[in-house]
């Protein structure tokens, strides 16, 4: 199929099931590869890469552009180079093939699959996939947020909105802290902590009502578009917020991949008071 880069084209009925097809493929393949008994690691910049990050990389690219062929961009987390500047395309797939690699190596279960289509550097069109529950969370921007499983039932999302602050739980990340964060974490007014792995992960369970607040503060590194432009249309579409601490929009495709300072990802009934805690710490 090949489809026309217009801007209405973005909501067409017919490239999200091709999208999830391509992701319940790739699911299949990272399960595949997560079940051998020795999986090589070597390092990139800092961070694991596998085999199975560049197989499921190199599906994913090849499958999206059989279908959008040179009508989009193409940046994906095991392509990028330090230098590269941002796609000229107005549409843009923004990709992780393994979102916590970390989690996917130390068998956690808690590793996921990020696909975003951009336009203009905002998400229209998003899909997070968790291989071991075996199940894809997607969204269309303005037709809400849903997961669906293998047997192809699908359930609309939203947050719960009415859990008080003092109550609220918080994701802590189990391999990216810093002491910036751990202040704010301790300045925040509840105490209560889970820590679930990959991005794609927390923003599940903050729809799934299992916590509240996600809380990412750079330090030496920081989150990357492709670790946080799917997760963010979906926890939006279920009533969510996602901004950085200033409470503006996250911009993707931009000449800098990675999304520095504060960025807070919330249920949305208390967004600007995190906000403000993580201003008032410095963040």
């Amino acid at each position: 199929m090949n489809f026309s880069p217009l801007p209405q084209l973005a909501l067409d009925n017919d490239i999200l099931p091709n999208v999830i097809k391509i992701t319940w493929e790739t699911v299949d393949l990272l399960r595949d590869f997560y079940r051998r008994p020795h999986l090589q690691v070597v390092d990139k910049c800092g961070e694991p890469q596998t085999a199975a990050d560049l197989a499921a990389d190199r599906h994913i690219s090849d499958r999206l552009k059989e279908i959008f062929g040179e009508s989009c961009g193409y940046l994906t987390e095991e392509t990028y180079q330090n230098d590269q500047k941002a796609c000229p395309q107005d549409w843009v797939w923004i990709i992780d093939p393994i979102d916590g690699t970390k989690e996917f190596v130390n068998k956690t279960g808690e590793y996921a699959v990020h696909l975003a289509l951009v336009y203009q550097q905002r998400p229209v069109l998003t899909v997070v996939a968790l291989p071991e529950a075996e199940l894809i969370y997607h969204a269309v921007k303005g037709q809400g947020a849903y997961r669906l499983n293998r047997a192809g039932e699908q359930v609309k999302l939203m947050v719960d909105r009415s859990t008080a602050i003092n109550d609220a739980i918080i994701i802590a990340s189990r391999s990216h802290r810093s002491p910036a964060l751990e202040k704010i974490l301790a300045a925040l007014p509840s105490p209560h902590q889970i820590q679930v792995g990959s991005v794609g992960g927390k923003v599940a369970a903050i729809i799934e009502h299992r916590a509240d607040i996600y809380i990412s503060v750079a330090s030496s590194s920081a989150p990357k578009d492709w670790d946080l432009a799917a997760p963010e249309l979906i926890l939006t579409e279920a009533g969510g917020v996602f901004t950085n601490a200033q409470g503006q929009a996250l911009l993707y495709n931009q000449d800098d991949v990675s999304q520095w300072g504060c960025l807070i990802a919330s249920s949305g009934q208390w967004h600007a008071e995190i906000c403000a805690y993580c201003l008032d710490s410095q963040c």
